[in-house]
């Protein structure tokens, strides 16, 4: 018997093991991939469709999620998300320019290519700046640049990394409350948000750093920005990051293409794995 949904992972965390759990408690008929393990005739004729059914691609690397997703649609499978949303979400640059032209508000933003502009950057416009690098994810390599010498040393260990983190992608340190937003988005409509306070002192907001989570009340400003957030990087089930600016009100940061979801269960009580596979089986319908 064909699956009606093939969840395709390479770790298996507490989403994922949630997305099996609501598929039996709901007698939906679901497979579960470990990418690590696939290999893909790419000579397949399409009947591949039939073999996975509708995919909810999961894989935490981004360039396996990015491949398999490729392999999969040419062989015309849907999956969700798509390639164009791992593609485009999956890069702050490109989330950033797509939610301007969208008309959804950000942080200010500036790219450098070298670290002798990044630094003079950063002297027109001034400090603090947030760096990030243009592909990550949890908070890893986001540092605040303090001023001069914070960003001179931070900048030039970025120089003798991976030729992605030489892109040096610097963010408007925001003035806003300790906190930001998690809303989970499934189809056009927030499912579920969370605030994520920083804990231990710590300026970033990830769970994976400590952060506490909250309910957050969605308003229809809220669930507005986030439609067209994910209509920008064509998104299906995707993560919206925003922050209360002080001087801005709300303002998107990120789209996350593969987002984690447990903490916002855990404090709003929303089945979002029994939505996912919902959404998933009545794409086509």
């Amino acid at each position: 018997m064909s699956p009606d949904v093939t969840v395709l992972y390479d770790t298996i965390r507490w989403e994922e093991k949630a997305l099996l759990d609501a598929a039996k408690k709901n007698n939906i008929n679901v497979q579960m991939v470990n990418c690590k393990k696939l290999s893909l005739d790419l000579e397949k004729t399409p009947a591949a469709e039939d073999e996975y059914g509708v995919v909810i691609q999961r894989c935490v690397s981004y360039y396996r999620n990015l491949h398999s997703t490729a392999a999969l649609e040419g062989l015309g499978v849907k999956v969700i998300n798509c390639l164009n949303t791992g593609i485009l979400a999956g890069n702050k640059l490109f989330t950033h320019m797509l939610l301007r032209k969208a008309g959804v508000p950000t942080p200010d933003a500036t790219v450098a290519f070298s670290k002798e502009a990044a630094l003079e950057a950063l002297e027109t416009q001034g400090y603090p700046k947030v760096i990030k690098p243009t592909v990550g994810s949890w908070g890893r390599l986001i540092s605040k640049l303090n001023d001069k010498d914070s960003a001179d040393g931070i900048i030039e260990s970025r120089e003798n990394m991976y030729p992605i983190y030489q892109i040096h992608y610097l963010e408007e340190f925001v003035k806003r409350p300790p906190r930001d937003i998690r809303a989970i988005m499934v189809g056009d409509k927030i499912v579920a948000a969370i605030y994520r306070t920083s804990g231990n002192g710590n300026w970033k907001t990830n769970m994976a750093l400590g952060g506490v989570a909250d309910p957050c009340k969605v308003t229809p400003e809220m669930e507005e920005m986030c439609i067209r957030a994910k209509n920008a990087v064509q998104g299906d089930i995707v993560g919206v990051d925003l922050m209360e600016s002080d001087e801005k009100g709300l303002v998107v940061h990120e789209v996350n293409n593969t987002t984690e979801y447990k903490n916002t269960v855990r404090v709003c009580e929303v089945d979002i794995p029994l939505l996912m596979l919902n959404y998933a089986q009545n794409i086509y319908k």
